[in-house]
C-alpha cells in the first residue's frame, strides 16, 4: 500500500500565494486546533441551513411521503404500519392524523427509516409538514460532517476536507432528499457511517498489527496474529445492520466492506512480512466475520421489535407454516421469515411502469431525474406575485457540474488505484461499487435516479482526491495553475447550486425561471 501522501511529481517545489496563506492560517499548533472544530461546524452549518430553511413547504405529501409519512405514523403508535382509509391524504394533510384503521398493512422495507421519521413527526406533531421531514434534514446535515471526517482522515487536509463535506452540502439531490420523508436519506447516513467506521479501524488494526508483529520472537513469521480487538470493525457491522434496516440495499454494503476488510487484511500481513499470508488473511476474515454479520443480523432484527411484540402487524398472527429447521423458530419469527420471502418477491418482480423510472445505466449521464412535486397559481393566487404566475417544483436533479465532474472523478480514481494501489482510493471506489453496481443486475426493475443520493459521498471523496492532485500540479500543469482550476471549480459549483436551490426546495419561481433548469429534453 502506498503512503497517505502520494506524490505526483517529486520534482515540484512551487510554493504559491495560495500555500503561503494556508501556511499562516495553520502554523500554529492552536489555530490548526481552531480550523480542525470551525471547518467542519461552519460546512455543518451550512448544510442544516440549507436542509432545514422552510422545511415545512410544501404542505403537501410530497411524492412517496403518500406511503412513508402515513405508514411511519401509524407505526410509531402502534409498533406497525397500518392501513388507512381511502383516499386519506387530504385529511392528513388537513390535520386529521389519526385515522388509520389498525389493521396491519403490507410494506416492502424495514422498519428503521420509518421509526426515524415517526420520531420528528413525534416530536414536532403528525400534522406538521416541518414535523414529517425533521429526522430527514437532520440525518441528511449529520451525512455532510462524517463526509468531513473521513475526507479528514483520508487526504490529512482541513480545506480539502472542508471541500468534500462542502461539495455534498450543496450537493441537489442530497438536499432534495433531506426535505422530503423518503428512506434514501437515512440508508445512505448509515451507509457512510459504516464506511468511517471502517475508516477508523483500519487505521487502528495497521498499528496494533505492526506492535505484535514487534513482539514475535525471530525475523520470519509463517503466521501472524489473529486481532479480536477490533471494536470499529464491530461498530461497522453495528451501522450495515441498520442501512440494512431501512432498505435491503445495505447488504450490498455489508458484502462490500467485508470483502474490503479481508483483503486490506491480507495486503497488511504481506506488508509485515507474514510468510502464509493469503492463508493468515483467512483465519483472519473468518474473525472479521464473526465481529461484523452476527451483530448486523442483531441490529437489523431488533428494528422489527415493533412488528414482533405487538400483535397487530400484517401477518403477524397467521399460522405458523415453518417447514425443517424453521419450524425449530418461535411462531412470530416463523411468520417474520414468510413476510420477507413475500417482500424479496415483491423487489425482484417490481416492473411497474412509472414516467420518472430511470434504469441504473443512466444514472451517470444523469438522464432522468424524478420530478416530487409541481404546482403552479396565477398571479395573486396563494400570494403569488409574479405576472406571469408563479411555479413550484421539487426534481432531484444534482447539482450538474459536481456531478459529472465526480463522474470522471471516479473513472480517474480507479485508474490512480491501478497503478498506485492506495488504500484510500481502494475504500472510496468500494463505497461507489456497493452503492451503484448492484443496480445494474436489475435492468427492468422499477427504480430511480434519486437511488444516487447514496453514491454521492463516493463521488464527492472521488472528486476531492482528483481536486488535491490537480492543486499540486500535475504533468503539465503548475501548482498555481492547478490551484487557480480547483478554485474556479469550487467557485463554481457554489454558483449552481444558488441557481438550483430554488428548484430543490420547491419556492416559489416563474415558469420561465424553471423552465430554465431543464438542461436536458428528458429532465422535463
Amino acid at each position: 500500500m502506498s503512503s497517505d501522501a502520494p506524490v505526483l511529481r517529486p520534482d515540484a517545489v512551487e510554493y504559491t500565494r495560495l500555500d503561503r496563506w494556508r501556511d499562516a492560517v495553520l502554523a500554529a499548533p492552536r489555530s490548526t486546533r481552531l480550523w480542525r472544530w470551525l471547518a467542519p461546524a461552519l460546512v455543518t452549518v451550512v448544510a442544516a441551513v440549507l436542509r432545514l430553511f422552510d422545511v415545512g413547504n410544501p404542505h403537501a405529501l410530497v411524492f412517496d411521503e403518500t406511503y412513508y409519512v402515513k405508514d411511519s405514523w401509524s407505526q410509531w403508535v402502534l409498533g406497525y404500519p397500518s392501513g388507512w382509509p381511502e383516499n386519506a391524504d387530504a385529511s392528513f394533510v388537513a390535520g386529521d392524523t389519526d385515522i388509520f384503521t389498525g389493521v396491519g398493512s403490507y410494506v416492502v422495507h424495514p422498519p428503521l427509516g420509518r421509526i426515524l421519521i415517526g420520531a420528528g413527526m413525534a416530536l414536532l406533531g403528525p400534522d406538521s409538514a416541518t414535523g414529517w421531514r425533521l429526522s430527514a434534514a437532520l440525518f441528511g446535515t449529520a451525512t455532510v460532517l462524517l463526509v468531513y471526517l473521513i475526507a479528514h482522515n483520508l487526504t490529512r487536509s482541513i480545506p480539502f476536507a472542508t471541500a468534500a463535506s462542502g461539495l455534498i452540502a450543496i450537493e441537489g439531490v442530497s438536499i432534495v432528499l433531506s426535505r422530503i420523508s423518503l428512506l434514501d436519506v437515512f440508508l445512505t447516513f448509515f451507509v457512510v457511517l459504516t464506511f468511517w467506521f471502517v475508516v477508523l479501524d483500519h487505521r487502528r488494526t495497521g498499528d496494533i498489527l505492526d506492535a505484535a508483529m514487534d513482539r514475535l520472537p525471530g525475523s520470519t513469521h509463517n503466521w501472524g496474529p489473529l486481532l479480536w480487538d477490533r471494536p470499529w470493525l464491530l461498530a461497522a457491522g453495528a451501522a450495515a445492520g441498520a442501512a440494512t434496516a431501512v432498505k435491503w440495499s445495505g447488504l450490498y454494503v455489508l458484502a462490500a466492506v467485508g470483502i474490503y476488510v479481508v483483503v486490506t487484511d491480507a495486503i497488511a500481513r504481506r506488508r509485515v512480512g507474514i510468510v502464509q499470508w493469503p492463508m493468515d488473511a483467512v483465519r483472519q476474515g473468518l474473525i472479521s466475520f464473526v465481529l461484523i454479520v452476527p451483530v448486523s443480523f442483531v441490529v437489523y432484527l431488533t428494528s422489527w421489535s415493533g412488528w414482533l411484540f405487538t400483535t397487530g402487524g400484517y401477518e403477524r398472527n397467521n399460522d405458523p407454516a415453518g417447514t425443517g429447521l424453521l419450524a425449530l423458530l418461535p411462531g412470530p419469527l416463523q411468520n417474520l421469515w414468510a413476510y420477507h420471502q413475500s417482500m424479496y418477491g415483491f423487489h425482484v418482480g417490481l416492473v411497474t411502469p412509472h414516467s420518472y423510472a430511470s434504469p441504473a445505466w443512466q444514472w451517470p449521464f444523469l438522464i432522468r431525474p424524478t420530478s416530487m412535486y409541481w404546482h403552479q397559481d396565477d398571479f395573486g393566487v396563494n400570494g403569488c406575485g409574479l405576472p406571469n404566475g408563479c411555479t413550484e417544483a421539487i426534481a432531484s436533479n444534482s447539482n450538474p457540474l459536481i456531478w459529472w465532474a465526480g463522474i470522471a472523478a471516479s473513472v480517474y480514481l480507479l485508474v490512480r488505484f491501478v497503478l498506485v494501489r492506495d488504500w484510500r482510493h481502494a475504500l472510496v471506489l468500494t463505497g461507489l461499487a456497493a452503492t451503484y453496481l448492484p443496480w445494474l443486475l436489475y435492468p427492468e426493475r422499477t427504480i430511480f435516479q434519486f437511488y444516487t443520493v447514496a453514491m454521492v459521498p463516493f463521488l464527492v471523496l472521488a472528486l476531492t482526491f482528483a481536486l488535491q492532485d490537480i492543486s499540486r500540479g500535475m504533468r503539465g500543469l503548475s501548482r498555481a495553475h492547478g490551484q487557480v482550476i480547483v478554485a474556479v471549480f469550487l467557485i463554481a459549483c457554489v454558483g449552481i447550486s444558488a441557481f438550483w436551490y430554488p428548484v430543490w426546495a420547491g419556492l416559489p419561481v416563474s415558469y420561465e425561471f424553471w423552465r430554465l433548469h431543464n438542461w436536458l429534453p428528458s429532465w422535463i
